[in-house]
């Protein structure tokens, strides 16, 4: 018998990208520091953000703010608060 997660459906797949650009601007103050972090511009970074909103959105979890982000990150096991 297999025991399944309810939720994982309801995950949406971010990319090892979109998971790193996602917490380093959680971290940041904005996306031009976000994108000097990571060697991007920050309009790159937004297209990121973007996408990942979409991907939650489509899972019937929307993300509309960097807050709403955070919370979802840390329900989906992206990161723990201990770790924050």
């Amino acid at each position: 018998m297999t025991t399944t997660d309810p939720g994982a459906a309801r995950r949406p797949t971010l990319t090892r990208r979109e998971k790193q650009v996602l917490l380093t601007w959680l971290r940041c103050d904005s996306k031009g520091t976000t994108g000097s972090r990571l060697y991007i511009s920050p309009a790159t970074v937004s297209t990121h953000i973007e996408r990942i909103r979409r991907k939650y959105a489509a899972a019937g979890r929307p993300a509309r703010t960097k807050c709403d982000l955070f919370v979802r990150v840390v329900q989906d096991g992206i990161v723990q608060l201990d770790e924050w």
